[in-house]
């Protein structure tokens, strides 16, 4: 990494919150720039609130003006339903980077996981301990999902001197379809 000043924000997708942490880097330093969540409510259908994320991410991006970003990928557990949710929030969160010519990568949990702790499997409260840890933070950020937001900046910080040089959109160990031969 060279001594140039770059600012990397992590995204973590959700309907009814996205989290999100923005940390400068030089060098092999870190900090904090800010952190914090977009929130929308049941009560709105899923329009409003994909317009709320939209809107957010954008005043987002505006203040903060981040070099780059890092994306969480969406893992589908057992609740498809909420699965799908998540991704409506996730494409209007990548069109908004699109647009406003944010480079980005994408990271899977466990990956993210394997970056900021050593282990892939980590608890969410090894996670928040070595985000605090690392980026030297009187407390463990909250909510959750700012830590998230954080951890995912931080893995991108560490993996993207190398995506830089493949040329890559997503992270290192990330798996990519097979390119179908002609």
């Amino acid at each position: 990494m060279t001594n140039k000043k770059k600012r990397i924000l992590g995204i973590d997708p959700g309907l009814a919150i996205v989290g999100y942490g923005c940390i400068e880097v030089s060098g092999n330093r870190m900090r904090p720039v800010e952190y914090g969540v977009i929130r929308t409510g049941p009560e709105d259908d899923l329009a409003v609130r994909l317009a709320l994320i939209y809107d957010g991410c954008a005043a987002l991006f505006s203040r903060l003006a981040p070099d780059e970003a890092a994306v969480e990928e969406l893992f589908f557990g057992r609740n498809v339903t909420t699965g799908m949710t998540v991704s409506h929030a996730r494409g209007v969160i990548l069109l908004s980077l699109r647009q406003h010519g944010i480079h980005l990568c994408e990271y899977t949990p466990m990956v993210v996981k394997r970056t900021v702790t050593g282990d892939g499997r980590a608890d969410k409260v090894s996670v928040q301990a070595m985000v605090q840890r690392l980026l030297g933070l009187g407390s463990v950020p909250q909510p959750d999902d700012a830590a998230d937001g954080l951890a995912l900046a931080i893995c991108h910080a560490q993996h993207s001197p190398l995506a830089a040089l493949l040329g890559e959109r997503k992270g290192p160990a990330v798996k990519r379809p097979k390119k179908q031969g002609t």
